[in-house]
């Protein structure tokens, strides 16, 4: 796309939406982990949201580009398909074994950082400003704040190093994969989002097998907590990204990073009764405030047409 990003309050609601889900995301995920390994999750995951999407294409007559796409456009949407589930599932199920969950958090915090100077680049409209970048680290230290010093302790395994560089490669799969979505074509946003589906679950299925051998036998629980993560954060959650990057930018879509491990500790909280640590609003007020700031000029003009 050569226009430039529109922000709108339906931008905004659709970023806060997300940033809920996925944050609650984890909470659904344990019970799932303990009836399904981590690929066959992810296989599962996908691939159900594939199917429930391929249905609802079909019902639109399975619309995509515009305009009679090029061998270019077709390249770039597998590319996106790979980076935006499937690499990345796979990347932080092998690394979380090795590195604590507070990096992990840290690391997909890290996508908005990694989102700033590749749009800066790629994208029009997107310029990189001091005031843009200051709102981002800002961002990012109230996550740090929140998920604590932990995040950076060691584990003394020994493959922690190659850990921590699969959960940056997952956070730098979902920054690349932003940019490429904002520069396709005009495409119909339910049949994008199909196909990226699609590719993602060509490419950990066959992965899962090879990995971790033939699925194990889920029982009725595990079945139902699947298909609840492939129908919300998986289907649901997919197209909802789509459409804010092809409309507000990859830069205001890495906004979404900043919320999920807030909204994961409140969750935890409130759902698990597991402790809330003192930092949250020091971590909150970091956060909305670097928010604010690099995105100032899209809340202004908000309130100005109010």
């Amino acid at each position: 796309m050569t226009t430039a990003p529109v922000i709108t309050l339906r931008s905004w609601l659709m970023v806060g939406l997300l940033g809920f889900t996925w944050g609650g995301t984890f909470l659904v995920t344990e019970i799932a982990l303990e009836g399904l390994t981590p690929f066959w999750l992810a296989a599962g995951r996908i691939g159900f949201a594939a199917a429930l999407m391929t249905a609802i294409w079909a019902v639109i007559g399975f619309r995509l580009f515009e305009a009679p796409p090029t061998r270019s456009d077709w390249k770039a949407a597998a590319t996106i398909g790979a980076l935006s589930s499937a690499i990345p599932f796979m990347l932080l199920a092998w690394g979380q074994q090795f590195v604590t969950s507070g990096f992990a958090g840290v690391s997909m915090a890290a996508v908005a950082l990694i989102v700033l100077p590749l749009a800066h680049l790629l994208v029009p409209g997107e310029r990189l400003t001091l005031r843009k970048s200051l709102g981002f680290v800002i961002g990012f230290v109230g996550v740090c704040v929140l998920i604590g010093a932990q995040a950076f302790e060691t584990t003394g395994a020994s493959m922690e190093p190659a850990g921590r560089a699969a959960c940056l490669g997952a956070a730098s799969c979902y920054a690349v994969s932003s940019i490429l979505m904002r520069r396709l074509p005009p495409v119909d946003p339910i049949g994008l989002s199909t196909v990226l589906l699609l590719i993602g679950s060509a490419l950990v299925l066959p992965m899962a097998v090879i990995v971790e051998g033939p699925p194990p036998l889920p029982d009725t629980r595990t079945i139902l907590v699947v298909v609840a993560l492939g129908l919300i954060p998986t289907a649901a959650a997919n197209l909802l990204r789509v459409l804010v990057v092809r409309s507000a930018g990859p830069v205001f879509m890495s906004l979404t990073n900043y919320q999920v491990p807030v909204w994961s500790v409140v969750l935890g909280a409130a759902i698990l009764n597991e402790p809330l640590p003192p930092s949250l609003l020091w971590a909150m007020g970091l956060i909305l405030a670097g928010v604010g700031l690099s995105q100032y000029g899209a809340l202004r003009r908000l309130f100005a047409r109010r």
